[in-house]
């Protein structure tokens, strides 16, 4: 069955049961978590092709996080007893998403290293290197990132308050790194920007 969203709309909130999967078909979609105070953290962002509430369909736990639509998506749902009789149906399938499930479980170890090894500006070239290798726009010589991303929900993104990401923006401006525009960025030096996050070379 497809589903539409509009930017802005929810398709599913932490803490909510479980009943389906969706395999994103178009547009990008952010997954956060809030904390006890009611501040936002954003765990990911997913685009086309990624698979969303696969971890409430492997142990029918409640959802773990909130899934908001960026811009208009499409997706693909299937209730969880269809997706279950089709993994089992399916081995490769099922071995194929056990390999997502580690390479989610690895991006999450990154990141905590990140979290103990970087500074805020560090965390946000980190963060735009990865928007920029996955939804970058080739400009020339730049990369636009076209993805409408606020900076509180970068802050939220990178761990930091809104004025430390807006600091570290300007300190990535000034070198020459990045351009930004209201909700838009766009990476002009990303083997820089690499180098600042403290990630290897391409």
């Amino acid at each position: 069955m497809q589903r539409r969203w509009t930017r802005g709309e929810v398709l599913c909130r932490e803490g909510d049961s479980s009943d389906w999967v969706a395999m994103l078909r178009a547009g990008r979609v952010k997954a956060s978590s809030h904390t006890a105070a009611g501040s936002e953290v954003v765990l990911a962002v997913r685009g086309p092709g990624a698979l969303l509430g696969e971890l409430s369909a492997v142990d029918r736990a409640p959802r773990s996080a909130t899934l908001a639509a960026l811009e208009p998506v499409t997706a693909l749902v299937m209730l969880l007893p269809e997706f279950e009789a089709y993994l089992q149906a399916h081995g490769r399938v099922a071995i194929l998403l056990m390999r997502l499930l580690t390479e989610r479980l690895r991006d999450a170890d990154r990141k905590r290293v990140e979290f103990g090894a970087q500074d805020s500006t560090g965390r946000v070239a980190a963060r735009l290197v990865e928007l920029a290798e996955r939804f970058g726009r080739a400009e020339g010589g730049a990369i636009a990132i076209a993805l409408p991303l606020s900076q509180d929900e970068l802050a939220g993104w990178v761990g930091a308050s809104r004025e430390a990401v807006s600091k570290a923006l300007g300190v990535l401006r000034t070198n020459g790194w990045v351009r930004t525009s209201r909700m838009q960025v766009t990476v002009l030096d990303l083997p820089a920007l690499r180098a600042r996050a403290g990630l290897p070379r391409a």
